[in-house]
């Protein structure tokens, strides 16, 4: 467990802010303690600092996880939020989408969303603007990124996609093997 580089710091909180925006300060200086982020076989973890004393305690060798797995870096460099990140991003995101009922289910199973699957939609969402996704219940699914800015949604056709996949909750389930 290290430290993120800088490089790799930026990468995270640009990713982060395409979420949850100014917010990001209240992810970090929470009232329950001060939070931050370790880097541990390319996957990086959201965690208090009194779990990471304790977690300094025990071998590299022998850790398997610690905190919470926000995402990992892919061979490439780049950033990928893994759904485990979803409970800490919900209370925050300023752009939201709730989906129809009829929608849930696609979403779970990793499809975009489309024009008639969408129930409401945050207004002044911008083209590709990070979004947490929605049941009409706000039982937050998933998140993904905005295929339509909120002026354009409503002028769009019902098979038209409004929002790309990023993540859903039945990634728990598809991918319970790679999630940790």
């Amino acid at each position: 467990m290290k430290r993120l580089s800088e490089e790799r710091t930026k990468l995270v909180f640009e990713k982060l802010t395409k979420y949850i925006g100014g917010n990001l300060k209240l992810l970090i200086d929470r009232p329950d303690g001060t939070y931050c982020f370790r880097e541990q076989k390319e996957k990086v973890y959201y965690v208090s600092e009194k779990i990471l004393s304790l977690a300094s305690t025990v071998a590299p060798e022998n850790l398997i996880s610690f905190g919470t797995c926000f995402g990992r870096f892919t061979k490439s460099g780049k950033f990928k939020m893994h759904i485990t990140a979803l409970h800490y991003l919900a209370p925050y995101a300023q752009y939201k989408i709730w989906l129809k009922p009829s929608a849930e289910q696609q979403f779970l199973y990793g499809h975009h969303v489309a024009k008639s699957g969408l129930g409401r939609i945050t207004e002044n969402t911008a083209q590709y603007q990070g979004v947490v996704v929605y049941s009409m219940n706000d039982l937050p699914l998933g998140f993904g990124v905005a295929a339509k800015s909120t002026a354009d949604c409503k002028h769009a056709d019902p098979i038209s996609t409004i929002c790309f996949h990023q993540a859903d909750i039945g990634e728990y389930i598809r991918s319970e093997d790679t999630l940790i």
